[in-house]
């Protein structure tokens, strides 16, 4: 998707693309081989980005969008999978140093940040999208909350996110039958802000970036601070404990069965142990 801005980016990290145009900047995932799904290196990229622009006074709005065909797959399960089998991967500190950082550094950062989804956002991607203040979605995207197909529970904030923007029944939905909410079901729901054309995506997406890059910029931290305290003030109890039953599920069988038949490309065959 087209950027807010140069074409060249402002920096290039190793997985992530920041671009400049004015007040306002755009983040790109940038694993587009991997529909920008997360392994070490992505957030800690992504994280550095997000920090970055926080602290630039320069920018007074953020565009979070991803390269390619997805927003963002969620995890990449095949790097999982070779750390369980090296009995290597801690889920717990994978998500309370990774991904909660950057889950709450986007709700915190006193600037308003928009998701421009512009493919499937899953999992920990989908987590990413609904820390942001708005989010906006080309008719072809799609919304997953992926975890529980691999024996997982939701994690990065979706716990907290999703029934906030759509109500418990919704989110029970969502959660425990993991199928995929279509762009336009979404907005139906609440869970996003707008749809758009895949052809008039890009260039709607950025202009919403620019009108907020120059626009009240502490009022919107303000209302940012409001619903924060109105909605989110637990928020970090429940990073945390999605942390704890996070950790869990990973030492469970059904967990070991759903990665290994993603990376088998097979149905995983769950047993409840």
């Amino acid at each position: 998707m087209a950027a807010v801005g140069d074409d060249e980016p402002a920096r290039r990290y190793d997985t992530v693309n920041l671009y400049r145009g004015g007040a306002a900047a755009t983040i790109e995932l940038n694993r587009p081989d991997r529909m920008n799904a997360w392994n070490a290196q992505f957030a800690e990229d992504l994280l550095a980005a997000v920090r970055e622009v926080a602290d630039d006074p320069g920018v007074r709005a953020v565009l979070v969008t991803g390269a390619g065909k997805a927003f963002s797959s969620g995890a990449d399960l095949k790097e999982a999978a070779g750390l369980a089998q090296a009995g290597e991967l801690d889920v717990y500190r994978v998500l309370t140093e990774r991904y909660h950082p950057l889950i709450t550094g986007i709700r915190r950062m006193p600037k308003p940040v928009v998701a421009g989804v512009n493919g499937p956002a899953a999992g920990i991607g989908l987590s990413l999208a609904l820390a942001c203040d708005l989010v906006v979605a080309a008719e072809s995207a799609y919304f997953l909350l992926a975890f529980v197909n691999i024996g997982l529970v939701p994690d990065g904030g979706s716990s907290l996110l999703v029934p906030s923007r759509v109500g418990f029944a919704r989110a029970a939905q969502m959660a425990m039958l993991g199928e995929p909410v279509t762009a336009g079901r979404a907005l139906e729901w609440g869970l996003i802000n707008e749809v758009w054309p895949d052809d008039e995506f890009a260039g709607r997406a950025a202009e919403l970036a620019a009108r907020l890059a120059s626009g009240p910029t502490k009022s919107y931290a303000g209302t940012k601070r409001q619903l924060n305290q109105w909605l989110y003030q637990h928020m970090d109890a429940q990073l945390e404990f999605e942390a704890g039953i996070q950790r869990e599920m990973a030492a469970s069988g059904d967990f070991a069965e759903g990665v290994t038949a993603f990376v088998e490309k097979r149905k995983p065959r769950f047993s409840g142990a």
